[in-house]
């Protein structure tokens, strides 16, 4: 009953984040308050603004005219990381990872975390078959692990190998998840110290304590037994993440809003737990995800007695 509690505790939206979590930008360390990443840029692109729709069609049409056959010397990074970008912010997650794996071989970070995030949003897919979802998600492993021993530096390749790396456990039993929990909090924090305004690095480390500390007594009782010292957090740490990654980039995440109301009901703040939870309700729905936070928010708004 432990483990099963544990491995639904480590799919939550930690480990699913992904389709709308990562700037289109460069995954590199910038100046905090730079105007290629900081502020307005990076929010716009996260919400999947495109980026070059001429530039698109240009490499489309250089595409029919090579014969679907793409000359890598002849084509910059930058020109495929804008490409990538536009596939990305434009949901064609299939067409993303044929473009990208075409460049797996290439030692460019910028490139690789990108993989990286392409194949594990493959392996998320409905229709991917299951043995494939299982060679995705360590393909997915092993390009963010390289995203960073080609560049340490690169922020992107910390936050997604910490992520492809809880993904893999799923494989690897409860135990290597338990275990990798530290290494997996250790690079979100490294990624957040190379990047301070990213939001969902830092909504990630909230969840993260939140999961951690919501464990009940007798199951980290459990857990010490089976693993030694297992992780450990608190409410009030995880409220702190949470209410950074609202100061970053407000209301740019509804799962954000959702476990701020959470956190504060744990905290036994209804006056707060009742606002955020009524924000998530209300915020727009542009995904499934969405959708399923505002379920769960009206949920909790009808449990505290309020009128929906």
């Amino acid at each position: 009953m432990f483990a099963r509690r544990v491995q639904e505790m480590l799919r939550s939206p930690l480990f699913r984040l992904g389709t709308r979590s990562s700037p289109r930008t460069s995954g590199r360390i910038v100046p905090v308050g730079s105007s290629a990443t900081a502020g307005g840029k990076i929010a716009l692109l996260e919400r999947g603004i495109i980026l070059s729709s001429v530039a698109y069609l240009a490499f489309e049409t250089y595409k029919w005219k090579r014969g679907q056959t793409v000359v890598h010397a002849s084509i910059k990074v930058e020109d495929i990381v804008e490409q990538a970008d536009y596939l990305y912010g434009s949901g064609e997650t299939i067409k993303l990872y044929e473009l990208l794996s075409q460049y797996k071989d290439r030692n460019d970070a910028e490139l690789l975390w990108r993989l990286a995030r392409a194949a594990r949003d493959m392996a998320l897919l409905s229709t991917t078959p299951r043995d494939e979802k299982k060679r995705l998600v360590y393909e997915s492993f092993d390009c963010a692990k390289k995203a960073l021993e080609v560049d340490e530096l690169c922020w992107a390749a910390h936050k997604w190998y910490s992520i492809c790396l809880s993904n893999v456990g799923d494989y690897e039993g409860i135990k290597t998840k338990i275990g990798n929990a530290y290494i997996v909090k250790e690079h979100l924090e490294r990624a957040k110290e190379l990047n301070p305004k990213d939001a969902t690095t830092i909504h990630i480390i909230g969840v993260w304590c939140y999961m951690f500390a919501d464990l009940p007594w007798y199951q980290v009782k459990i857990a010490s037994a089976l693993f030694g010292t297992p992780p450990s957090a608190t409410f009030e740490e995880a409220l702190t993440y949470f209410l950074q990654a609202e100061e970053v980039d407000p209301h740019f995440y509804s799962t954000n809003l959702l476990f701020l109301g959470k956190t504060y009901l744990k905290l036994k703040n209804k006056s707060l737990a009742l606002d955020w939870l009524t924000k998530a309700k209300d915020f727009p729905a542009r995904s499934d995800e969405d959708i399923e936070v505002q379920k769960e928010a009206t949920d909790l708004l009808k449990s505290l007695g309020e009128k929906i």
